[in-house]
Protein backbone atom coordinates (compact mmCIF):
# COMPACT_ATOMS: atom_id res chain seq x y z
CA UNK A 1 0.00 0.00 0.00
CA UNK A 2 2.80 2.50 0.74
CA UNK A 3 4.61 1.37 -2.35
CA UNK A 4 1.64 2.51 -4.20
CA UNK A 5 0.95 5.96 -2.45
CA UNK A 6 4.70 7.00 -3.16
CA UNK A 7 4.25 5.84 -7.12
CA UNK A 8 0.92 7.90 -7.01
CA UNK A 9 2.89 11.14 -5.33
CA UNK A 10 5.50 10.58 -7.92
CA UNK A 11 2.60 11.07 -10.70
CA UNK A 12 2.20 14.31 -12.34
CA UNK A 13 -0.83 16.65 -11.98
CA UNK A 14 -2.08 15.05 -14.82
CA UNK A 15 -1.01 11.45 -14.42
CA UNK A 16 -2.34 11.18 -11.00
CA UNK A 17 -5.69 12.80 -12.13
CA UNK A 18 -5.78 9.49 -14.85
CA UNK A 19 -4.61 7.22 -12.09
CA UNK A 20 -7.72 8.38 -9.76
CA UNK A 21 -10.22 8.40 -12.69
CA UNK A 22 -8.99 4.50 -13.70
CA UNK A 23 -8.68 3.25 -9.91
CA UNK A 24 -13.20 4.21 -9.87
CA UNK A 25 -13.27 2.46 -13.25
CA UNK A 26 -11.03 -0.81 -12.36
CA UNK A 27 -11.87 -0.80 -9.01
CA UNK A 28 -8.70 -1.49 -8.15
CA UNK A 29 -5.17 0.56 -8.12
CA UNK A 30 -3.60 0.15 -11.10
CA UNK A 31 0.72 0.00 -11.07
CA UNK A 32 2.07 0.17 -14.90
CA UNK A 33 0.09 3.37 -15.31
CA UNK A 34 1.93 3.90 -18.96
CA UNK A 35 0.23 0.70 -20.04
CA UNK A 36 -2.79 2.13 -19.52
CA UNK A 37 -1.92 5.72 -21.42
CA UNK A 38 -0.95 3.65 -24.18
CA UNK A 39 -4.61 1.80 -24.48
CA UNK A 40 -6.17 5.52 -25.13
CA UNK A 41 -3.60 6.74 -27.34
CA UNK A 42 -4.46 6.74 -30.99
CA UNK A 43 -2.04 6.10 -34.17
CA UNK A 44 -2.73 9.85 -35.31
CA UNK A 45 -0.38 10.94 -32.21
CA UNK A 46 2.24 9.70 -34.12
CA UNK A 47 4.71 8.80 -31.51
CA UNK A 48 7.79 6.11 -30.88
CA UNK A 49 9.70 4.69 -28.27
CA UNK A 50 13.35 4.77 -28.04
CA UNK A 51 13.38 1.91 -30.62
CA UNK A 52 11.30 3.79 -32.68
CA UNK A 53 8.10 1.35 -32.21
CA UNK A 54 4.76 3.22 -32.69
CA UNK A 55 3.29 3.65 -29.22
CA UNK A 56 -0.57 3.29 -29.94
CA UNK A 57 -3.56 0.99 -29.02
CA UNK A 58 -3.45 -1.27 -31.40
CA UNK A 59 -1.20 -4.11 -30.15
CA UNK A 60 -2.80 -3.79 -26.89
CA UNK A 61 -6.10 -4.23 -29.02
CA UNK A 62 -5.24 -7.39 -30.49
CA UNK A 63 -4.05 -8.85 -27.20
CA UNK A 64 -7.21 -7.44 -25.52
CA UNK A 65 -9.41 -9.50 -27.97
CA UNK A 66 -7.97 -12.65 -27.51
CA UNK A 67 -8.34 -12.29 -23.59
CA UNK A 68 -11.73 -11.04 -24.14
CA UNK A 69 -12.75 -14.18 -26.19
CA UNK A 70 -10.81 -16.64 -24.00
CA UNK A 71 -12.91 -15.70 -20.74
CA UNK A 72 -16.36 -15.66 -22.54
CA UNK A 73 -15.47 -18.87 -24.00
CA UNK A 74 -14.53 -20.48 -20.94
CA UNK A 75 -17.59 -19.04 -19.45
CA UNK A 76 -20.08 -20.39 -22.03
CA UNK A 77 -18.23 -23.62 -21.70
CA UNK A 78 -19.17 -23.71 -18.12
CA UNK A 79 -22.44 -22.26 -18.69
CA UNK A 80 -23.52 -24.34 -21.77
CA UNK A 81 -22.66 -27.33 -21.05
CA UNK A 82 -24.70 -28.90 -23.64
CA UNK A 83 -23.87 -26.56 -26.26
CA UNK A 84 -22.14 -28.05 -29.65
CA UNK A 85 -19.49 -26.39 -30.59
CA UNK A 86 -21.07 -24.16 -33.54
CA UNK A 87 -23.76 -23.01 -30.55
CA UNK A 88 -20.82 -22.26 -28.48
CA UNK A 89 -19.15 -20.26 -31.28
CA UNK A 90 -22.02 -18.60 -32.65
CA UNK A 91 -22.78 -17.23 -28.91
CA UNK A 92 -19.46 -15.93 -28.42
CA UNK A 93 -19.14 -13.94 -31.38
CA UNK A 94 -22.64 -12.73 -30.57
CA UNK A 95 -21.13 -11.41 -27.41
CA UNK A 96 -18.31 -10.07 -28.59
CA UNK A 97 -19.61 -8.51 -31.92
CA UNK A 98 -18.06 -5.30 -32.92
CA UNK A 99 -21.45 -3.61 -32.36
CA UNK A 100 -21.60 -4.72 -28.35
CA UNK A 101 -18.45 -4.13 -28.14
CA UNK A 102 -19.03 -0.43 -29.38
CA UNK A 103 -21.98 -0.10 -27.12
CA UNK A 104 -19.53 -1.15 -23.92
CA UNK A 105 -17.27 1.10 -24.64
CA UNK A 106 -19.58 4.35 -24.94
CA UNK A 107 -21.31 2.70 -21.50
CA UNK A 108 -17.97 3.22 -19.59
CA UNK A 109 -17.49 6.40 -21.66
CA UNK A 110 -13.87 5.27 -22.20
CA UNK A 111 -13.32 7.88 -24.95
CA UNK A 112 -12.67 10.70 -22.78
CA UNK A 113 -9.15 8.98 -21.65
CA UNK A 114 -7.90 9.20 -25.82
CA UNK A 115 -5.64 11.04 -26.86
CA UNK A 116 -5.90 11.52 -30.70
CA UNK A 117 -5.41 14.37 -33.46
CA UNK A 118 -8.63 13.24 -34.80
CA UNK A 119 -11.68 14.67 -34.22
CA UNK A 120 -13.80 12.51 -32.10
CA UNK A 121 -17.10 13.15 -34.14
CA UNK A 122 -14.82 11.67 -36.86
CA UNK A 123 -13.33 8.99 -35.25
CA UNK A 124 -16.49 6.41 -36.06
CA UNK A 125 -17.78 4.16 -33.53
CA UNK A 126 -15.30 1.46 -33.71
CA UNK A 127 -12.72 3.19 -31.55
CA UNK A 128 -15.17 2.42 -28.54
CA UNK A 129 -14.58 -1.02 -29.03
CA UNK A 130 -10.86 -0.84 -30.26
CA UNK A 131 -10.53 0.91 -26.66
CA UNK A 132 -12.34 -1.11 -24.80
CA UNK A 133 -10.19 -4.45 -25.96
CA UNK A 134 -6.96 -2.47 -25.54
CA UNK A 135 -7.99 -1.73 -21.87
CA UNK A 136 -8.14 -5.32 -21.31
CA UNK A 137 -4.94 -6.00 -22.86
CA UNK A 138 -3.34 -3.60 -20.33
CA UNK A 139 -4.95 -4.71 -17.46
CA UNK A 140 -3.62 -7.75 -18.19
CA UNK A 141 -0.04 -6.48 -18.69
CA UNK A 142 -0.39 -4.69 -15.34
CA UNK A 143 -2.78 -7.47 -12.79
CA UNK A 144 -2.51 -10.77 -15.06
CA UNK A 145 -5.40 -12.82 -16.27
CA UNK A 146 -7.51 -12.93 -13.13
CA UNK A 147 -8.09 -9.31 -13.21
CA UNK A 148 -8.84 -9.28 -16.40
CA UNK A 149 -11.47 -12.05 -15.57
CA UNK A 150 -13.09 -10.08 -12.97
CA UNK A 151 -13.48 -7.01 -14.97
CA UNK A 152 -14.64 -8.69 -17.64
CA UNK A 153 -17.21 -10.69 -15.26
CA UNK A 154 -18.07 -7.06 -14.03
CA UNK A 155 -18.84 -5.06 -16.89
CA UNK A 156 -19.64 -7.68 -19.97
CA UNK A 157 -21.17 -11.09 -18.28
CA UNK A 158 -22.91 -9.84 -15.14
CA UNK A 159 -25.21 -7.04 -17.08
CA UNK A 160 -25.26 -8.11 -20.51
CA UNK A 161 -25.27 -11.84 -21.02
CA UNK A 162 -28.24 -13.24 -20.80
CA UNK A 163 -28.05 -16.59 -22.51
CA UNK A 164 -32.34 -16.91 -23.60
CA UNK A 165 -32.06 -13.37 -25.50
CA UNK A 166 -28.78 -13.63 -27.01
CA UNK A 167 -30.41 -17.14 -28.63
CA UNK A 168 -32.49 -14.99 -30.76
CA UNK A 169 -30.20 -12.02 -30.90
CA UNK A 170 -29.69 -11.26 -35.04
CA UNK A 171 -25.92 -9.89 -35.22
CA UNK A 172 -25.48 -9.63 -39.09
CA UNK A 173 -28.74 -8.88 -40.85
CA UNK A 174 -26.79 -9.44 -44.25
CA UNK A 175 -25.45 -12.36 -43.07
CA UNK A 176 -29.02 -14.11 -42.46
CA UNK A 177 -30.53 -12.66 -45.72
CA UNK A 178 -27.61 -13.86 -47.68
CA UNK A 179 -27.78 -17.17 -45.55
CA UNK A 180 -31.59 -17.40 -46.60
CA UNK A 181 -31.19 -16.72 -50.41
CA UNK A 182 -28.63 -19.37 -50.36
CA UNK A 183 -31.13 -21.85 -48.96
CA UNK A 184 -33.88 -20.95 -50.63
CA UNK A 185 -32.07 -20.67 -54.03
CA UNK A 186 -32.93 -16.85 -54.58
CA UNK A 187 -30.95 -14.77 -56.86
CA UNK A 188 -29.69 -11.54 -54.91
CA UNK A 189 -27.34 -8.77 -55.49
CA UNK A 190 -26.04 -5.65 -53.25
CA UNK A 191 -25.77 -2.51 -55.65
CA UNK A 192 -23.42 -0.78 -52.78
CA UNK A 193 -22.44 3.10 -54.34
CA UNK A 194 -21.22 6.29 -53.03
CA UNK A 195 -23.94 8.80 -52.14
CA UNK A 196 -22.38 11.99 -50.80
CA UNK A 197 -24.30 14.88 -52.28
CA UNK A 198 -23.67 17.61 -50.89
CA UNK A 199 -22.43 16.78 -47.66
CA UNK A 200 -19.25 16.90 -46.26
CA UNK A 201 -19.59 13.17 -44.55
CA UNK A 202 -18.86 10.37 -47.03
CA UNK A 203 -22.27 8.79 -47.55
CA UNK A 204 -22.74 5.32 -49.35
CA UNK A 205 -26.11 4.24 -50.51
CA UNK A 206 -27.31 0.55 -51.15
CA UNK A 207 -30.20 -1.55 -52.70
CA UNK A 208 -30.56 -5.17 -52.30
CA UNK A 209 -32.63 -6.88 -55.16
CA UNK A 210 -34.03 -10.71 -54.78
CA UNK A 211 -34.66 -12.65 -57.90
CA UNK A 212 -34.78 -9.29 -59.93
CA UNK A 213 -36.82 -7.17 -57.73
CA UNK A 214 -35.32 -4.24 -55.47
CA UNK A 215 -36.66 -5.20 -51.97
CA UNK A 216 -35.14 -2.34 -50.10
CA UNK A 217 -32.34 0.67 -50.08
CA UNK A 218 -30.11 1.61 -47.35
CA UNK A 219 -28.11 4.71 -46.67
CA UNK A 220 -25.20 5.40 -44.05
CA UNK A 221 -21.85 7.03 -43.60
CA UNK A 222 -20.01 3.40 -44.36
CA UNK A 223 -20.40 0.88 -46.86
CA UNK A 224 -20.90 -2.10 -43.98
CA UNK A 225 -23.89 0.43 -42.14
CA UNK A 226 -25.81 1.10 -45.19
CA UNK A 227 -25.87 -2.75 -46.53
CA UNK A 228 -26.87 -3.46 -42.58
CA UNK A 229 -29.69 -0.69 -42.84
CA UNK A 230 -30.58 -2.14 -46.10
CA UNK A 231 -30.59 -6.00 -45.20
CA UNK A 232 -33.14 -5.19 -41.45
CA UNK A 233 -35.33 -4.00 -43.86
CA UNK A 234 -35.49 -7.16 -46.50
CA UNK A 235 -35.16 -9.12 -42.80
CA UNK A 236 -38.74 -7.24 -42.01
CA UNK A 237 -40.13 -7.77 -45.70
CA UNK A 238 -39.62 -11.51 -45.09
CA UNK A 239 -39.53 -12.14 -41.68
CA UNK A 240 -42.49 -14.33 -41.47
CA UNK A 241 -40.65 -16.73 -44.42
CA UNK A 242 -37.04 -16.53 -42.83
CA UNK A 243 -38.01 -17.18 -39.44
CA UNK A 244 -39.52 -20.42 -41.04
CA UNK A 245 -36.76 -21.59 -42.58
Amino acid sequence: MNLIRKMVNSYSEEDAQFHYELKKLLNFSPRKINKYKKAFTHRSIQITDKKGIPINYERLEFLGDSILGSVIAAYLYKKVPEGSEGYLTKMRSKIVSRKHLNELGKDLNLIRFVKSNIDQAKAGDNIHGNIFEALIGAIYLDKGYKACQNFIKKNVIIPYVDIEKLEGKITSYKGLIIEWCQKKKKKYSFNTYEDSGNETVKHFSVKICIDGEQIAKGRATSKKKAEEQASKRVYFAFQKQINLT
